[in-house]
């Protein structure tokens, strides 16, 4: 079993494909990562060194791997934070040409745009590339909720509003959408909702909130999300696998005081999350 896991790399903490090579490897599944970015470290500290990828270097290393027959071999293609318009671009020719090579091979994008807090952090150019280019590409989508309203074109405030946008974005592409922090009526004050949702099911798993935020946390996510379904898990077991992960993840974080999460120390808490939360069905309307 084989990831394609497309995205940034930092030398220092964990985003990216930094926050989610261990943990997908941690599932007994290799991975074939592909930066978009090499970079000292995130945004956030004093100072940062390194570079997004020019566009030609990062087309030159998907199509290497397509030559030593990752694609045949592969059973997710994963992208999360891409740096470039350009990469964008690239990679929507990449995703393509993949499938069309290996028919049964799933594409996960994790559109990592913006989120409440900051608005969008990436380049004005490259949202229109994710809406229009890589979600109908895509399998598999794990937005935000800040990231889920620009790629619906609405907000949304209930669970009914949730899943009737989801399921209207879903005739563009996607199968499963997974929001994470969603921010809803009715979700207590000290707790994180997650949903996933399906043309027929819907989902909804609460996590007991953490008091930190530290960055990183969508790429874990995602990379905990593909693992569980690289390995079988139905979508609601694959949801409350990877909500459970982040949540023990982030309780260790938070116990040792650190601004970067203690992924590789919370390699136990990643592979069998004690607690486990379970993801509830969402009644249909």
């Amino acid at each position: 079993m084989t990831v394609i896991s497309i995205q940034s790399q930092v030398a220092w903490g964990h985003v990216g494909n930094s926050a989610a090579t261990f943990p997908i490897q941690l599932h007994g599944i290799d991975v074939v990562a592909v930066p978009t970015t090499l970079l000292s470290n995130r945004p956030g500290y004093p100072t940062i060194r390194g570079r997004v990828l020019d566009v030609q270097l990062v087309a030159d290393l998907l199509r290497g791997i397509e030559e030593r027959g990752a694609v045949e071999g592969a059973r997710m293609i994963l992208s999360g934070y891409l740096g470039s318009a350009d990469i964008a671009m690239d990679l929507a020719d990449f995703v393509a040409r993949a499938k069309a090579a290996n028919p049964a091979l799933l594409y996960c994008c994790d559109p990592v745009l913006g989120d409440r807090d900051r608005g969008m952090f990436v380049r004005s150019d490259i949202p229109p590339q994710v809406r229009d280019q890589l979600c109908p590409l895509a399998d598999i989508i794990t937005p935000n909720h800040f990231e889920f309203e620009f790629l619906c074109g609405a907000r949304v405030t209930t669970i009914d509003d949730v899943v009737a946008q989801a399921r209207t974005l879903m005739t563009k592409g996607p199968a499963t959408i997974v929001i994470t922090s969603a921010e809803l009526a009715g979700t207590p004050a000290d707790e994180i909702e997650t949903l996933a949702i399906e043309r027929t099911a819907a989902w909804r798993v609460r996590t007991p909130r953490v008091p930190i935020s530290p960055s990183g946390t969508g790429d874990l996510f995602a990379a905990l999300f593909v693992a569980a379904r690289v390995r079988g898990l139905a979508t609601p077991d694959a949801l409350s696998h990877a909500a459970s992960g982040i949540h023990g993840v982030l309780a260790r974080t938070a116990q040792r005081g650190t601004e970067e999460m203690r992924i590789v120390e919370s390699a136990d808490v990643m592979l069998d999350p004690k607690p486990r939360f379970a993801a509830v069905a969402i009644p249909a309307s």
